[in-house]
């Protein structure tokens, strides 16, 4: 009896471990989704560019989930079926362990109208 208590409350533990882990990857995915997304919307406004973007897209990384994960940020001009936008790309770790994982295995792009 003790036995089996022990064995299903070391599988119960490492289930909700790896449950956290998933999460965090998802988080991790959806800010970097969201930090590329905005920084394009703030490369294309008036008085800013490229370098706006790929600065305000680091620091929304950053401060949000830390310094490891903004490391390759680059915002390029783009044309989507015909209309001129600004995609900016971020490729980080994908969170294997905790906040540390393969370098490069995330990529994700935020695109906006550039109206300039």
């Amino acid at each position: 009896m003790v036995a089996e208590w022990a064995m299903v409350a070391g599988v119960t533990a490492v289930l909700f471990a790896v449950t956290l882990q998933v999460i965090f990857a998802l988080h991790v995915r959806n800010v970097l989704i969201d930090a590329a997304s905005h920084g394009a919307r703030y490369g294309t406004l008036a008085d800013r560019g490229p370098s706006d973007a790929v600065g305000r897209t680091n620091d929304l990384i950053t401060q949000t989930v830390g310094p490891g994960f903004a490391g390759n940020v680059r915002a390029d001009a783009a044309t989507i079926d015909g209309v001129p936008t600004l995609e900016v790309t971020v490729v980080a770790p994908l969170p294997i362990v905790g906040p540390f994982g393969p370098p490069g295995t995330l990529e994700v792009t935020g695109h906006a109208i550039d109206t300039s």
